[in-house]
């Protein structure tokens, strides 16, 4: 048996997410073990980095297999994006001991939220970033995104159906940036709640409208209660760009992406 990790890109705008649901819902993961399936000859089941939500894009989502297939690299690569939907595209794959685990051996996950914040929304990219055209407070929204580095308990900043055991997590950096008429959010932590990347770039877009003010954030907290903080911010916007792995695991990096905007590593 041969185990397999690959990092993926896909636009999220068509899914219902990363995570296969019952039968009739359409989901990345889902669709790409069809096509690895049909390649191996047997069943494959995929084991991502992250479970985006319905809309969500990946520009390097982490997964891997098990299989008794034998194939070259290349092989598999180009089969599946030969058969996979022109939004989904497998970008590498390596070969691994069986002691990597894509979710369970990842140390720290990385996400950048993009919003257009001008007069008229975008065409082109209508699906690929959130649009706003009120005027916002950017220099006011950059202090208050330093707020959320450090360890805390992000109960507020989770969605009322999170599953996970525990809302501490540690944010390793939390840093908002202009880049021409975007606005862009890069989040890194050692896991993330449900909607806690899109609860966060809710509360700053509401900040930059001045609905109230930096300090706000520490009664959020305190609160740890969902009601306590403002909207969720739409699944347009939302990358998965990056998880990260022991060193001796060796895998491939890729710019971080997303590659149309040409953004700073």
């Amino acid at each position: 048996m041969q185990r397999y990790a690959i990092g993926i890109e896909f636009c999220g705008t068509q899914y219902r997410g990363w995570q296969t649901q019952q039968a009739g819902v359409v989901t990345v993961q889902e669709t790409i073990e069809k096509v690895l399936s049909r390649i191996a000859n047997e069943p494959i089941i995929l084991h991502g980095a992250g479970r985006t939500d319905a809309g969500v894009h990946a520009t390097n989502m982490v997964a891997h297999f098990d299989t008794e297939a034998i194939r070259p690299e290349q092989g598999w690569i180009r089969g599946a994006n030969s058969q996979l939907p022109k939004d989904i595209s497998i970008q590498w794959i390596k070969c691994m001991d069986e002691n990597f685990h894509a979710r369970f051996k990842a140390i720290a996950r990385r996400y950048r939220y993009i919003v257009y914040n001008a007069p008229t929304r975008p065409a082109l990219l209508h699906k690929q970033v959130t649009h706003l055209y009120q005027t916002l407070d950017v220099q006011k929204m950059i202090t208050a995104a330093a707020k959320f580095e450090g360890t805390h308990n992000f109960e507020t900043f989770r969605a009322a159906a999170c599953q996970s055991n525990q809302p501490i997590r540690h944010v390793k950096h939390c840093r908002l940036f202009e880049h021409g008429r975007y606005l862009v959010l890069d989040i890194q932590a050692d896991g993330f709640l449900h909607h806690m990347v899109r609860n966060i770039m809710g509360c700053l877009l509401e900040i930059g409208q001045g609905m109230y003010e930096i300090d706000h954030i520490d009664t959020m907290f305190a609160a740890e209660d969902r009601t306590a903080a403002g909207i969720t911010a739409p699944p347009d916007g939302l990358y998965f760009i990056q998880s990260y792995y022991p060193d001796e695991f060796d895998l491939p990096q890729l710019p971080l992406g997303p590659q149309w905007l040409n953004l700073p590593e």
